[in-house]
């Protein structure tokens, strides 16, 4: 079995925004096997690699060059006029933004390929960068610098040596980005865990429940995590920390105990076993007692280190996030897709095992899904599939999905903003909502926000067929469902025209930082004479206000303050809106016991934009056969 083969943590490097390394870790059992490799690999090959891990320094220093040298963090992520020979970029593949390589020790990467680190997943989380070095075999780190140094670039389909095809062949890969996205929410305190509705009381006690404060169902508390600040600091730093905690970066301080029992637990010796927060910091606060032992003849799965005890019962919620790109034109097609979660919660007493039919595929067209450990599936039939489990204690995610949204849109329609002077706008919505929705689906409420982030609203003249408007300095709000008044049952088609008035446009030159943009307070010089009808070029006043549009950001790859567009903010219940759906009444528990099962659905809106019918908008073009 080759090196590649599972997923082995070589070492993993957090900096904070200055570019210091703030923590690290290195796994020196991985790294045995990785110079073994390597030196096995250079008695038979002339290119010498990188065969030892760098000091914090050096790794720090290496970053920052990379970042001088690719333009941000994450770099271009396409190849640029600035792009040499040997770097991220070079290889024109946007993949390269999230799995990058550092060049040890060497100014100019054309000095050779024995100091590249490669293959680092970067995860930007807060004000915190980390990267995680997952073990490959040299045959893969020689294999990326040949794509950082050919000339041609891209990635063609249908070749066997692109950086795709590469990555496919690393399992390791998928678990390093798990471990980085782990370590990111336990820097920044986001350990929130899913969310399953209920409606009944808030808790259902048990021993789990005990042992972690009495947890609340829909709403669970944080893990507790080792304290921040000790009374007797140890004086002994892992290598790579950095000794003096005074340099806190960001609003909340990097706690180092919480990371190094997160990682000698979930990973002893670089093999990540457990990632679940929940269960490392519960078992690190309570340990374990004579009644906690599991069942003779039984095996307990490290997901459930705890056998609960209590009233039993199951909880099912499906949880949907719609994005849409709605664009009303007849040579752009509109864009709609769901992404979805099952959330489940089973106290079950023992170790049983929990099965059930996953209904509605053929309606939902799955493009993509993925299922917690513990599950096992059948082959996907015509429109059901087999699911059965072992779950663990507390809230998890059993499936996670892509697929169509097959009910359509639940708000279609347009908006449309035209220029009639450099101050001001006339626009028009037109939206019907629910259409083709029945009960028991329920919208609770719909908002659309109308942003202006590069003008200042002065006033709005306009009034709505439904709903409330409200406005502030560089957006509007308007409010056409609120909560409790759901719409239900129906469709409703509602309108809203309007002109809004902005203050004078003022000239805007680049940005000196991301994050504001640099307005100079001096007007526009006004050299276009008005003719004797008082009409107004609208092209050229959209060319006028764009003139001096900053730079696009590759962080905002779609440069939102570009163009203008509407976004709807909604939420649904009821069901899904992909048509996927369980069956309380076909869940089977083995071996049998009487647990009430509960099922719950919730659709929020994602990234919903209406762009201006009468306005540029990005879109992906297709490619005509």
């Amino acid at each position: 079995m080759g090196l590649g083969s599972g997923c082995s943590i070589r070492a993993i490097w957090i900096l904070n925004n200055l570019d210091a390394v703030v923590f690290s870790r290195r796994f020196p059992i991985v790294e045995k096997r990785w110079r073994n490799a390597s030196n096995s690999h250079n008695q038979i090959d002339d290119s010498a690699l990188f065969s030892s891990l760098p000091t914090d320094f050096d790794l720090a220093d290496a970053f920052l060059h990379r970042k001088h040298r690719e333009g941000s963090a994450r770099g271009y992520g396409v190849r640029k006029s600035q792009s040499t020979p040997g770097s991220d970029s070079w290889v024109d593949d946007p993949i390269t933004r999230h799995i990058v390589g550092l060049y040890i020790n060497e100014e100019e990467e054309e000095g050779g390929d024995k100091n590249l680190l490669w293959p680092l997943i970067l995860h930007i989380k807060g004000h915190y960068t980390i990267l995680v070095l997952p073990l490959v075999e040299p045959r893969h780190l020689n294999a990326y610098a040949k794509l950082c140094k050919r000339v041609d670039c891209g990635s063609a389909l249908g070749l066997d040596d692109d950086l795709s095809s590469l990555l496919l062949d690393l399992p390791s890969i998928t678990g390093a980005f798990m471990i980085a996205h782990a370590i990111g929410d336990i820097i920044t305190g986001d350990t929130v865990e899913p969310e399953v509705i209920v409606t009944a009381a808030p808790s259902v006690g048990g021993l789990f429940d005990s042992l972690t404060g009495s947890i609340g169902i829909s709403s669970r508390a944080k893990p507790v995590a080792a304290p921040v600040a000790s009374s007797s600091p140890s004086s002994a730093a892992t290598p790579g920390s950095v000794t003096a905690d005074a340099l806190k970066t960001g609003s909340r301080p990097l706690d180092k105990d919480a990371l190094r029992t997160f990682i000698s637990s979930a990973m002893p010796f670089g093999t990540p076993l457990d990632l679940n927060y929940s269960n490392i910091f519960t078992i690190k606060g309570n340990g374990f007692s004579a009644s906690d032992l599991p069942p003779a003849d039984q095996k307990q799965p490290a997901w459930k280190p705890y056998l609960f005890k209590g009233k039993q019962r199951m909880l099912f919620t499906i949880h949907e996030t719609v994005h849409a790109a709605l664009y009303d034109r007849d040579d752009i097609p509109d864009i709609i897709s769901v992404s979805g979660q099952i959330n489940c919660r089973a106290d079950l007493e023992g170790l049983p095992d929990v099965s059930f039919p996953l209904a509605g595929l053929k309606t939902a067209n799955l493009e993509v899904s993925s299922y917690h450990p513990c599950a096992q599936v059948s082959d996907q039939g015509l429109d059901k599939q087999g699911v059965m489990f072992s779950p663990p204690l507390g809230n998890f995610v059993l499936m996670r999905y892509q697929a169509t949204c097959a009910l359509g849109p639940p708000v279609k329609g347009f908006y449309q903003l035209s220029m009639v002077s450099e101050d001001k706008g006339a626009f028009l919505f037109k939206l019907r909502l629910m259409e083709g929705y029945k009960a028991p689906l329920t919208m609770e409420f719909c908002t659309v926000a109308l942003p202006f982030p590069r003008r200042r609203i002065i006033s709005l003249d306009g009034t709505p067929s439904l709903g409330t408007v409200s406005t502030s300095d560089h957006s509007l709000e308007w409010k056409i469902v609120t909560s409790g008044r759901g719409l239900s049952g129906k469709s409703i088609e509602v309108t809203f025209p309007g002109t809004i008035n902005f203050a004078p446009w003022q000239i805007q030159r680049a940005p000196s930082s991301r994050s504001s943009f640099g307005i100079i307070a001096d007007d526009d010089s006004d050299n276009e004479a008005e003719n004797s009808s008082n009409m107004v070029n609208e092209e050229h006043l959209m060319e006028k206000m764009n003139k001096d549009l900053p730079p696009v950001d590759l962080e905002e790859p779609f440069c939102w303050q570009a163009y203008n567009y509407a976004k709807a903010s909604f939420k649904i219940v009821g069901a899904s809106v992909s048509g996927i759906t369980i069956d309380a009444k076909s869940v089977s528990i083995y071996p049998a016991v009487k647990a009430p099962v509960e099922f719950s659905t919730q659709v929020t809106s994602g990234d919903y934009i209406l762009w201006n019918t009468l306005g540029k908008c990005p879109y992906v073009a297709t490619v005509k056969v």
